[in-house]
């Protein structure tokens, strides 16, 4: 099979060199496959040649994992066909396709914020979660087979029943939602699942999928106070309930049962007011409620009304139209982020950490000392995933934000939590998942590495 075009007009290539970190790299070429085929005639000439080869999709990485240190950019977007509603290829937006399979009553739950931007490769290859990962889990149990293209050119399909090539060094993840290392596989898939890239080239995907569910109800909460919201939280938890691949339910018995719980600081809040004007809130909550027809508001309410929450202010949303607006105000946040960034002219330092149930208050509170920078945290509460956004105005600031950055991180690990809940490694947490782990499993992922990929052209720079 002869290469697809190489391309090396650098006013083209230039679109293709950040993400959303942005990140700044350089390449030497761009392949826009069309084919697993071609995906494969490329890796084969780069290894040949010892070329590194990058693996881009739509770049909303916040990691650089997808930006190139040199060597050839391979773009995954004309991969990006819809085969049947089980049966995608890894370049088609995650949020087109799940509209099309929704249109047909089916529900593919991996939520990450940037679905209506990333694709579903780009969702495999980091693990991706979001809001609804509280209910759901990541995107790990939701696929059920991949085909992909190794680092030595081999095409494969693997399911969980694929014996992995390499032996996957074992460890102790972390027990929260995390995104850190490679994942302790006993099969190929898994091996492939958040790797990021460094492992093999997934093109096309077959997902497990249930009902779409028929009704949802949305609550967006304010709270007086912190203490009171975290009361709240409490009952709210008590009876969680979480949803596996084939529909089946672990459920936590009677109780509030939500699907998602979004978080929202008082700064975050001063951001959105004009979409939310309560003066009076210090913080706020999002909850989303799967039901069978007749909504449990009033099991709501009651419960708001007993921690203290300003309910007189409660947004309710009980049809498409209220959920999109609810939706709408949640996305506007990290939109508000990215304007201020863009003016400040100076990146965003962003925090990805997620901790233990009982570590959450501690964590809460070290995010309330920002040495005086702007900064906003909001995020995934149910899974005690919060991001903390500092909005540095000078490089000073930025470097201090960093230390700060450092600082929480390892608060974090010593709480029992992870560096990267949901946005992977990349090339710009490479020493905070080295803190995180030990040298010792550091190189144990590096020999992993020289087996699957003796010339190191894979991903070179990211995660080890």
């Amino acid at each position: 099979m002869a290469l697809p075009e190489l391309i090396t007009d650098p006013a083209i290539i230039a679109g293709y060199l950040s993400d959303a970190s942005n990140t700044h790299g350089s390449a030497d070429a761009l392949l826009r496959p069309t084919s697993t085929l071609e995906v494969a005639a490329i890796i084969r000439h780069c290894q040949a040649n010892v070329i590194p080869l990058t693996v881009t999709a739509r770049r909303t990485s916040t990691t650089g994992a997808p930006v190139p240190e040199g060597g050839w950019l391979l773009s995954t977007e004309k991969l990006a066909t819809l085969h049947a509603p089980d049966d995608v290829d890894a370049g088609m937006l995650l949020g087109e396709y799940q509209a099309a399979i929704e249109a047909q009553g089916l529900f593919f739950p991996p939520d990450p914020t940037s679905r209506h931007e990333c694709s579903v490769g780009g969702a495999v290859a980091c693990n991706a979660s979001g809001a609804r990962t509280y209910a759901y889990g990541p995107t790990r149990p939701w696929i059920r087979k991949v085909e992909a293209v190794l680092a030595d050119g081999t095409v494969v399909q693997a399911d969980r029943e694929t014996p992995c090539p390499w032996p996957v060094p074992a460890w102790s993840e972390p027990h929260v939602k995390t995104a850190a290392g490679y994942f302790p596989a006993t099969n190929l898939l898994d091996a492939l699942i958040g790797a990021e890239g460094t492992l093999g080239v997934v093109t096309r995907v077959w997902t497990r999928l249930i009902p779409l569910p028929r009704h949802v109800l949305a609550i967006f909460a304010f709270f007086p106070s912190r203490a009171s919201l975290l009361d709240f939280l409490t009952e709210a938890r008590a009876t969680r309930t979480r949803i596996t691949p084939g529909g089946a339910r672990e459920d936590g018995g009677a109780g509030l049962r939500p699907r998602c719980i979004e978080y929202f600081d008082r700064r975050s809040l001063d951001l959105i007011r004009s979409r939310v004007p309560v003066s009076e809130a210090d913080s706020a909550v999002l909850f989303e409620i799967e039901h069978d027809g007749e909504p449990p508001l009033e099991a709501w309410i009651d419960a708001l009304q007993r921690h203290g929450a300003l309910v007189d202010d409660t947004i309710v949303a009980e049809d498409e139209a209220g959920l999109a607006r609810l939706h709408a105000i949640r996305h506007a946040l990290p939109a508000e982020v990215n304007e201020i960034i863009a003016r400040n002219g100076v990146r965003k330092v962003g925090t990805d950490f997620a901790v233990p149930d009982s570590a959450l208050p501690e964590m809460l509170a070290l995010y309330d000392d920002t040495g005086g920078m702007p900064a906003v945290c909001f995020g995934h509460l149910g899974d005690n995933h919060l991001h903390l956004n500092f909005l540095p105005r000078t490089q000073e600031e930025w470097a201090q934000a960093k230390d700060r950055y450092m600082t929480l991180a390892r608060r974090a690990v010593a709480l029992g939590g992870t560096v990267s809940a949901e946005h992977g490694i990349g090339r710009l947490k490479r020493a905070h998942l080295a803190m995180m782990v030990g040298d010792e499993q550091i190189a144990a992922w590096r020999a992993l590495r020289k087996l699957a990929d003796p010339s190191g052209i894979l991903g070179r720079g990211v995660m080890v």
